[in-house]
């Protein structure tokens, strides 16, 4: 199980910074059950309604005063028979994005418990959602995760689990373009980063837009034993690794004299796994000082790095595979000869997450057509077909390899109309395809390709034309009931008294 550790959003103090109207992260900001698009005052950032990019859930808007527009209104999904509900983003293959969703119940099903539900990315699930904690402090709760998209499209689902005893509901979600250069040291292609903690130490204030570009939430955090410094010059972070703003350097935490630091960090407890773990140093001295801030590095006492120099001009020191687990101890160990205590600006630590697989793109992008085909496809047909296995899509059954097939379809008796789109011939691991008793007119599309096809039911649907003769180069074929549609002209030749055919 992978667990998502996430930070709260204080509804009663805005934390961020305010931007000017024609600035906005580079992506989308959804304000999810809005009508209409919104600025926040408070961040000057503008979120646009979730029409489109879902088609499931109903809208509402709740009651409670002094809360952000974002929060103000949501999704919820009452449907109990749909496998997963899914936003479907445009995405650029290959490019990476920073997805966060974002969560506030506020009572909305007249319930005093927000439900529990699990959070899926691509055909992964993400996490469980559980913002009770949160909900009862007063407070909404934030999910991030970096990740690249694999083809042109990103989703992101909720879907219901054993816990979930109303309705899954969203708040709003932000889908931002990150540079290629940026966490290029974790295999994005295998792994996604989930955010675990992201701060800036000795801060007073959470770092954002504008000042971070890709609307990264840099946290402030203290701690008690420590003393707190600022830097006496500006610096230019463009050039650093994963970008970080230079805000974050802006202030330091450190030792009054020159013992160790130690600083847990983040405060919580961390499931044994794997983690990306960064860490920002830069002296807060003049630039012309003499003396070396020098110091080791280690993490629940095994060595980070050693002997790092840390100057005004910054530096960046990462591990992307270490392992974690409970409580994480930072230390930093002065050198003998250095006669300067160590100091910490920013640090952000990511876990690891295993990517599930996914469907071959060639079915997706033929069962897309297919939902585009129906005027009316099952609720949950969005996002990864097959995976996770529990939320593939109504009807939809698939290979059990690493990146499944589309192996049976079986739609029959679902009240569907609109047109069976020809783009069913790109399924060539299809082996039943079931669309008896609804309404699909149209003509049949030539299968020429779908060579692994055993049963072929359509009967009792409004289709018209003739039968393809395609059909009767499916080897495998052995059953064709097309009774009671509207078709015309003879049955082909080729497929009049095939041994071992039955048609109806």
């Amino acid at each position: 199980m992978y667990v998502s550790i996430f930070l709260p959003w204080l509804l009663t103090i805005p934390f961020l910074v305010h931007s000017s109207p024609d600035q906005q992260p580079k992506g989308l900001l959804i304000n999810c059950g809005s009508d209409v698009k919104q600025t926040v005052k408070e961040t000057g950032l503008t979120y646009i309604p979730d029409d489109g990019f879902t088609f499931s859930g109903n809208k509402t808007s709740l009651d409670a005063k002094n809360l952000l527009p974002i929060l103000s209104t949501l999704r919820y999904f009452p449907d109990k028979v749909a496998r997963k509900y899914c936003y479907t983003f445009q995405a650029i293959k290959g490019s990476k994005y920073l997805v966060r969703t974002i969560y506030y119940y506020g009572g909305f099903d007249g319930g005093k418990e927000p439900p529990v539900f699990d959070q899926i990315v691509g055909g992964t699930k993400w996490s469980v959602v559980n913002t009770t904690e949160d909900y009862a402090n007063g407070l909404s709760s934030y999910y991030e995760i970096i990740l690249v998209a694999h083809i042109k499209t990103l989703s992101v689902c909720i879907a219901r689990n054993n816990q979930t005893v109303s309705s899954p509901f969203i708040s709003a979600i932000e889908v931002i373009s990150l540079d290629d250069s940026m966490y290029n040291s974790t295999d994005l292609g295998a792994y996604a980063l989930v955010t675990v903690a992201r701060s800036s130490f000795g801060n007073e204030d959470t770092i954002s837009f504008p000042e971070d570009p890709y609307y990264r939430l840099w946290q402030p955090f203290k701690d008690d034993s420590t003393d707190v410094v600022s830097s006496q010059s500006s610096i230019t972070t463009s050039e650093f690794w994963n970008k970080p703003p230079a805000k974050a350097f802006a202030t330091a935490i450190t030792m009054s004299t020159t013992k160790k630091l130690d600083v847990q960090w983040p405060p919580g407890l961390l499931p044994s796994t794997r983690y990306h773990v960064s860490l920002y140093f830069r002296d807060d001295r003049n630039s012309k000082t003499n003396t070396w801030r020098v110091f080791s590095i280690l993490v629940n006492g095994k060595t980070f790095y050693s002997n790092l120099n840390v100057t005004t001009d910054g530096v960046t020191v990462y591990a992307p595979n270490w392992p974690l687990s409970g409580k994480t101890l930072i230390s930093l160990i002065p050198d003998t000869k250095s006669s300067i205590a160590p100091l910490i600006n920013a640090g952000e630590i990511y876990q690891l997450m295993p990517l599930s697989g996914r469907t071959l793109p060639q079915d997706v992008m033929a069962m897309e057509e297919l939902a585009r085909g129906f005027d009316n496809p099952p609720l949950d047909w969005s996002g990864d077909p097959c995976l996770p296995r529990e939320n593939s899509w109504t009807g939809v059954s698939c290979s059990q390899e690493k990146m499944p097939r589309i192996i049976a379809l079986q739609l029959t008796n679902l009240g569907l109309t609109g047109i069976l789109a020809p783009t069913v011939n790109n399924l060539t691991a299809l082996h039943h395809l079931w669309l008896g008793d609804n309404q699909i007119s149209g003509s049949i599309p030539e299968m020429n390709s779908v060579d692994q096809l055993e049963t072929l039911h359509l009967e009792s649907n409004n289709f018209t034309g003739p039968i393809p003769k395609s059909l009767a180069t499916l080897q495998y074929l052995r059953e064709i009931f097309l009774q009671h549609n509207k078709l015309d002209g003879p049955i082909p030749q080729e497929l009049q008294g095939r041994k071992g055919l039955h048609i109806l």
